[in-house]
């Protein structure tokens, strides 16, 4: 299994670094602004920031693991928040995100992010009216000669989420929360149904869309009905709505502690948010590094080799994706099958579709 730690990390920055081509960009110069004596890292002079989707900063998931990134690139260089450092706007609709890219564009950073699906025709419209401003967009792909495309095969880590979940269910009844019925959703959900079929056939998949990835409220009642229902593992790929079914799943759980309720996390590592006393209903996480994929992108930037125009897409062989450490909730039993399905993928002998067959 992909552990969360150092080594998913890692596998990541050096893949990338092999994957991303340099092509021209603009020549960033650094100028010394820390102190030797002192330790501080000297700040370089590059700037960096992001626009949000609706999810919002603290989503606990994908945003927030864009941020985190940009945070720790930001620190590492020297940098501050803020003009000339690192930054963030958030959106609180989809209206928003024109206006918050073209607000980044104009106090001049070096790279302006857009995080999610959603922002590929704003970033579209933008890079075209400012060819000089460099932007890079996360889960689509815009063809134009400053814009750096990232995407991931999310439907490879969700396949083996569905493995994990599949073996671990007691009542072979299986969630899916997802939030838009977007592609980057479907992917997830095509992957996680494959790998429950890889497993076991017979197993019928609850999968609900909730239409939103900001309403938590919404989420812990789509999931109060699964577990109603006898569902004991759900996945989410809902953002901040998968929020709520955590919170279905620990009330459960505090008022049984024997209560056989797990929830999958997504994008980052949702331990912490499963924890409830001593006990936790965190499964894994389907990790989506993001974060990495952020800091690599930056740095390649910073040294002038702004991958603009290219696509640059991360699966389970690029340690892109991946199952976070289970903490022991997984048996190890049920490790060794997820790491036997996961190896196969990496090799290209099992292929994982990205839309459900209908």
């Amino acid at each position: 299994m992909t552990k969360r730690n150092f080594g998913l990390g890692l596998s990541l920055v050096l893949a990338a670094g092999t994957i991303l081509g340099a092509c021209g960009s603009k020549d960033e110069g650094t100028t010394s602004k820390g102190s030797e004596s002192t330790g501080t890292p000297e700040a370089k002079d590059f700037s960096l920031a992001m626009v949000t989707d609706v999810g919002g900063i603290d989503d606990k998931s994908f945003n927030q693991l864009a941020w985190e990134g940009i945070e720790a690139f930001g620190k590492e260089n020297g940098l501050k928040k803020g003009d000339g450092g690192y930054d963030y706007l958030q959106s609180a609709g989809n209206a928003d995100y024109s206006t918050n890219l073209t607000s980044l564009a104009r106090r001049n950073f070096d790279v302006v992010y857009g995080i999610g699906f959603l922002m590929e025709q704003p970033i579209a419209t933008i890079a075209e009216q400012k060819p000089d401003n460099h932007f890079a967009l996360i889960d689509s792909v815009v063809d134009a000669p400053n814009v750096a495309s990232v995407m991931f095969k999310e439907q490879e880590g969700s396949y083996l989420a569905g493995v994990a979940a599949a073996l671990m269910s007691k009542s072979k009844k299986i969630g899916f929360v997802g939030g838009m019925e977007i592609p980057v959703i479907e992917r997830f959900e095509a992957g996680f149904l494959e790998g429950v079929k890889a497993v076991d056939p017979s197993i019928k998949v609850d999968v609900q869309y909730t239409g939103k990835f900001d309403d938590a409220a919404l989420g812990k009642t789509t999931a109060n009905r699964m577990y109603s229902s006898g569902v004991d593992v759900i996945f989410h790929a809902a953002g901040g709505t998968g929020n709520g079914v955590f919170s279905e799943a620990k009330e459960r759980k505090k008022k049984d502690p024997n209560a056989n309720v797990w929830v999958i996390g997504v994008d980052s590592d949702q331990y912490a948010e499963g924890q409830v006393g001593d006990k936790n209903v965190t499964l894994t996480s389907m990790q989506k590094r993001v974060d990495v994929a952020v800091q690599e992108i930056a740095k390649l930037a910073m040294d002038g080799n702004f991958p603009g125009g290219k696509t640059t897409t991360y699966g389970i062989a690029e340690g892109g994706v991946g199952l976070a450490d289970s903490r022991g909730a997984i048996s190890d039993d049920v490790l060794a099958k997820v790491k036997e399905y996961s190896d196969k993928i990496a090799a290209g002998e099992i292929v994982v579709p990205e839309k459900v067959e209908k």
